[in-house]
């Protein structure tokens, strides 16, 4: 078995974020009308770029694996990786693809839309990871986002999910969207070790309202790990094995709340930092819950997170 070098690789969306603030988001903005907004920020989004600067300034050791095109915009994420520690050797340009950007509109309150192109990861399939596998056999855990916004990629994913798995790899998936139908994650769901959708999405995927009965509802499906539903203000529940719910109260924010773009992406980073760091599924759930309140204090998905004493502390978890 290889040296487990890597703790985390992060797979699938990575994207430029075009940051406006404030946008109202209440009422149509018309045709022909110019809106005044505050400095137009670019930074980096996607569940590789939030989760993985998310568990690297936690003191993880992580690798992106995805693609990107032949643009400005892909050199942008290479040197925004590069500068908070994470490894783009898995970083793969394709010719004749966009790398994937995202205007995020943003209100007064936090709240968020975005304009999206997909770009480049959408062409991610089966062959890129199995020509790949030896990235995840280096590495004790994936992370792979988005669950319905993969749709090429999707019916292979329990094959792939299983191939990883096999290289003492583990496996996290994350929703994004409207969270997609129960099929095919009916099938995904085997191969999972950690899975952890928003309660909307969960509400999408599996018809139930009651977290209890969503977690039900997938250990039904034969999920044989840590299952959860994130569940906003009211904090998470988390389900360690069949029948057992772990109730994650929420954290507060350390400062005022300026955006909440990316943080169920920074609750999944600090919930997989904890179980790799040896923490209880409660302590993991409440660092993840710090990790999520950090991230909503700075404007865009990283510039309000800390590192893991800070985030610790925030979390009641050290002195």
């Amino acid at each position: 078995m290889p040296d487990k070098s890597i703790d985390c690789v992060l797979c699938g969306s990575c994207v430029v974020d075009m940051l406006v603030r404030p946008v109202t988001l209440d009422t149509p903005i018309g045709a022909g009308k110019l809106v005044q907004v505050d400095p137009i920020e670019i930074t980096t989004g996607g569940i590789v770029s939030n989760s993985g600067i998310a568990l690297s300034r936690l003191g993880m050791n992580v690798a992106a694996f995805s693609l990107v095109g032949d643009d400005e915009w892909a050199s942008l994420i290479r040197r925004r990786y590069q500068q908070e520690g994470i490894d783009t050797d898995g970083l793969i340009t394709l010719a004749t693809g966009a790398t994937s950007t995202t205007a995020v509109l943003i209100d007064q309150s936090g709240e968020r839309s975005f304009a999206h192109c997909v770009g480049a990861p959408k062409q991610m399939d089966k062959r890129l990871f199995f020509d790949h596998l030896d990235l995840f056999a280096r590495s004790r855990m994936t992370l792979l986002g988005y669950y319905s916004l993969m749709p090429n990629l999707e019916p292979d994913l329990p094959e792939i999910l299983a191939q990883i798995r096999g290289l003492g790899c583990q496996t996290a998936l994350d929703a994004a969207g409207d969270g997609g139908t129960l099929d095919p994650l009916d099938r995904i769901l085997p191969h999972l070790d950690v899975f952890v959708p928003s309660l909307a999405e969960a509400v999408h995927q599996t018809g139930k309202k009651a977290p209890e009965l969503i977690l039900d509802t997938y250990r039904n499906c034969g999920a044989p790990g840590l299952l959860g539903v994130k569940l906003g203000a009211e904090g998470a529940l988390l389900s360690p094995k069949a029948g057992e719910y772990i109730k994650i109260d929420q954290v507060p924010a350390p400062g005022p709340v300026v955006d909440t773009t990316g943080a169920g992406d920074s609750f999944y980073a600090g919930l997989l930092t904890g179980l790799l760091k040896g923490l209880t599924v409660e302590q993991a759930g409440r660092l993840a819950g710090a990790v999520g309140a950090c991230c909503v204090t700075g404007l865009g998905a990283t510039a309000g997170l800390r590192d893991y004493e800070q985030t610790m502390r925030l979390a009641g978890l050290a002195e």
